[in-house]
């Protein structure tokens, strides 16, 4: 069962995330109080745990948000996703809107390991569902 790990925000573009208790989706918005939020198409960003654990060998003390992902995931191949798949996350429903991203050269991830598994295999969603999610709601492919 797919599950959200952790939920993360940043004041600030350019920084990593912070873990929070919960975070509030808004429609055309995105996340409240996040620096990312806006009327735009990466309106959140999520990671696998699964591709965190690539990593995991060099920087075995890795928090959430370090690679400025949103929602942190168990239990789905969240880049295997097809553009427009929709997903219920707790209450809420998102809409997958790329896979991947350039990845920022200066990313401190790259910087300690060489290597940034983001651009590769973090997603991006709009929000069609307004809500709150928290770590250990249950994520469903729901189209």
């Amino acid at each position: 069962m797919a599950k959200v790990l952790a939920v993360c925000i940043s004041e600030q573009k350019g920084v990593q995330k912070h873990p929070v208790t919960q975070i509030q989706v808004k429609s055309n918005h995105g996340i409240v109080g996040d620096a990312h939020a806006g009327n735009w198409h990466r309106q959140i960003s999520l990671l696998g745990n699964e591709s965190v654990d690539k990593v995991r060998h060099i920087l075995p003390d890795i928090q959430p948000g370090a690679f400025a992902e949103n929602i942190l995931t168990e239990g789905i191949t969240l880049y295997t996703l097809p553009v427009g798949t929709l997903l219920r996350v707790g209450e809420t429903e998102l809409e997958v809107t790329q896979i991947g991203k350039e990845c920022h050269q200066g990313c401190a991830i790259r910087k300690l390991t060489g290597d940034c598994v983001m651009p590769r295999e973090g997603i991006f969603v709009i929000v069609r569902k307004e809500g709150t999610i928290r770590p250990g709601d249950i994520i469903e492919v729901i189209a």
